[in-house]
């Protein structure tokens, strides 16, 4: 029975998709006498949360008491951009609260649900929870892991080459094109390093539909990119752009834009600023260099290739390529595997 409803929470919160940025999905069901009575999502950013949003869509108020409320994630009791949901519960009448997952983020992390239970309230934790996690799986890898999500995305021949040497170069056709600029919008980051941006010239941008566009961050040692206003990143204002560089030249650059000087540009030091800013998730396009560097650092998550059935040869940029010595072979899990017109996208997990 108590899945059935936690079912119904978990389409609510799916409403909020792409305009929640740095909150959770969130979906809650009120049930009286094992009938619906109210349902409610978190919608949008600094708006009412998923709790408030079913209580107040009660049009039997009466019955909200002594009722039965399931919601995906654990009811906050700290103030922010909202009272608590907690309040909001107690002064409603429901005594049960059934939860799909304790919410990992400090500010919540089980003090909503004692605060429920030294309440008089029962809680009921952990019903579909697995499925209830995939609703916010950067959102929960971040606070478990004090770390933005990082995938890693290429997009290769045959034989292992991700372009012309020092051109831009399409690999991939038109499907798997459009997938890529859709996955974008799954992300809240998307970087480069400063080759990409010089060679390839990309906006990126995503076609999917989202309330809040990721950040665009471009990892520039040199500083090269702020000697090229003509680049798209600094006349597209539609979402921030972020260089990290160690050139501490003074730049003039676009509202949009913001330059981070740092002593030394490691990948350690860009993930514990990102993580600083609550990024959340990074989508990683490279290029080789880039790919590489993250890979040595052990920060990353993910990795997804789109292979296409051409072969570049010769002095071609192979995929992960940079002067590092490597000594060991790194184990990838969990592969999934898609056609998109004549290109596979391969998905996997570290080993």
């Amino acid at each position: 029975m108590h899945e059935k409803y936690m079912e119904l929470a978990i389409d609510e919160a799916l409403k909020g998709k792409g305009k929640n940025f740095t909150n959770p999905l969130v979906g809650a069901v009120i049930v009286n006498d094992n009938q619906v009575i109210a349902r409610g999502g978190h919608l949008a950013y600094g708006e009412p949360h998923a709790e408030k949003n079913a209580i107040h869509s009660c049009k039997t108020p009466e019955k909200l008491f002594n009722s039965t409320i399931y919601v995906t994630l654990e009811p906050c009791n700290h103030y922010g951009k909202q009272p608590p949901c907690t309040q909001a519960i107690l002064q409603s009448g429901i005594k049960r609260v059934v939860i799909g997952q304790l919410d990992p983020n400090p500010l919540v992390a089980g003090k909503g649900k004692q605060f429920l239970e030294d309440h008089g309230i029962e809680v009921i934790t952990g019903i579909l929870e697995k499925k209830v996690q995939k609703l916010n799986g950067h959102y929960n890898f971040y606070y478990e892991h004090q770390r933005p999500f990082i995938t890693l995305k290429q997009a290769i021949s045959l034989d292992g080459k991700i372009a012309l040497a020092g051109q831009r170069t399409a690999l991939t056709g038109a499907e798997a094109s459009e997938k890529v600029h859709e996955e974008r919008g799954d992300y809240q980051a998307i970087l480069i390093g400063s080759n990409t941006a010089l060679i390839d010239n990309p906006s990126l941008g995503t076609t999917k539909s989202t309330a809040f566009p990721p950040y665009r961050i471009i990892l520039d040692r040199k500083g090269e990119t702020l000697s090229h206003k003509e680049l798209t990143i600094f006349h597209d204002g539609s979402s921030p752009v972020l260089i990290f560089t160690e050139n501490m030249q003074k730049a003039d650059v676009p509202k949009h834009v913001e330059v981070i000087c740092e002593k030394a540009l490691t990948i350690p030091v860009v993930v514990s600023e990102l993580f600083s800013r609550t990024i959340q998730s990074v989508y990683v396009e490279g290029g080789a260099k880039i790919h590489d560097a993250f890979l040595a650092s052990g920060y990353w998550d993910e990795l997804i290739t789109y292979l296409t059935p051409k072969i570049i040869g010769g002095d071609g940029t192979a995929s992960f390529t940079s002067s590092r010595r490597t000594e060991q072979v790194t184990a990838i899990k969990t592969i999934a595997i898609e056609t998109f017109g004549e290109d596979l996208r391969i998905t996997g997990r570290r080993g």
